[in-house]
């Protein structure tokens, strides 16, 4: 129970967003608005003006709505979807009057801006901001922060602000990761090869101090540690390449190419930097890489899901509310 003269706090859950449906032109707007910000696409703003409204929007967004099409529930987007149930969850363990749970997205709705402005209304004098990535990224965990930093600026009280930048060797992250794999291990079995496939960046972000390549690789580390893997029994890959600069390596899609002709020929995959399931694991990972692992001559490959609105997950993010 909470405490009557604690002070009123709002946690706000954060996640990258999603389109407001599969139309074309929903899918469109919102990847506007996502590659319109300079943390997400590190080019000189002019040229990327150009590339974006003359190549990319053009086409892209017609392309992505038949992915969304291939993973939208029957309520809307998983990411969303997942993301509410984690909220609602949460709330229930929080148990606590005096504590508001809820959630915004960087991109589409509901809104950072919005969820802070709710806050205020409802006198919150305290504010944790958790982004759902464990791996700090300048390109999603930053742009919370801007968003955040920016609302904050313009009003004449400053609540009291925590703001979790990563929890990526969090013991309780770590732990609910490994258990979600020997969960799936025990129902159907295991394949040769575990990979643990992270969200791609440009390499020149690690040059530039970026820590989330070093983390990815903590990460999975850890998770390897845990289950008691040795080195030849995991390998960590890098999804969702974009453009034809150099991103972070191994690729995703050449290590399930080439694993076939070393005569691994099974892979179970986990996307343990995704808190929840949304397009780039459900449709990229899920569909179309089984599909490239598969024709280029393996036989078994098996997607593990995200963590979503799991008990372990739920237990994680109270820990990271409450400490």
């Amino acid at each position: 129970m909470g405490n009557c003269n604690a002070k009123k706090t709002g946690v706000l859950l954060v996640n990258l967003g999603s389109p407001a449906s599969t139309k074309t032109s929903d899918v469109r707007r919102f990847l506007r608005e996502f590659l319109s910000d300079p943390r997400v696409v590190n080019l000189p703003r002019f040229l990327w003006w150009l590339i974006l409204n003359c190549f990319v929007l053009p086409f892209r967004p017609r392309k992505s709505a038949k992915a969304y099409k291939q993973i939208w529930q029957k309520n809307g987007s998983p990411l969303v979807l997942f993301t509410q149930s984690l909220t609602e969850k949460l709330t229930k363990a929080v148990n606590d009057k005096n504590i508001i749970v809820d959630y915004a997205m960087s991109y589409g709705k509901p809104a950072i801006t919005e969820k802070l402005a709710e806050f205020k209304a409802q006198q919150v004098e305290e504010v944790v901001i958790i982004p759902l990535y464990p791996q700090y990224s300048s390109t999603t965990t930053a742009s919370v922060y801007d968003a955040v930093t920016v609302f904050l600026k313009g009003g004449w009280h400053i609540p009291s602000l925590r703001f979790v930048s990563d929890y990526h060797q969090h013991p309780l992250y770590i732990e609910a990761i490994a258990k979600s794999i020997q969960k799936n291990w025990d129902e159907q079995g295991r394949a040769e090869l575990l990979l643990m496939s992270f969200h791609g960046l440009p390499a020149k972000l690690t040059e530039w101090g970026d820590p989330y390549f070093h983390q990815c690789q903590q990460s999975a580390k850890l998770i390897a540690q845990k289950l008691g893997l040795k080195d030849e029994q995991w390998k960590i890959v890098f999804q969702s390449r974009f453009g034809k600069a150099e991103w972070l390596k191994p690729y995703c899609i050449e290590v399930l190419q080439e694993l076939p002709q070393q005569g691994i020929k099974s892979v179970d995959v986990v996307c343990a930097g995704f808190a929840v399931d949304c397009l780039e694991t459900l449709e990229e990972i899920a569909m179309t890489n089984k599909d490239i692992f598969i024709k280029a001559g393996g036989e078994a490959y098996h997607y593990f899901p995200a963590l979503n609105d799991d008990q372990a997950h739920i237990k994680l993010m109270l820990d990271l509310v409450q400490n």
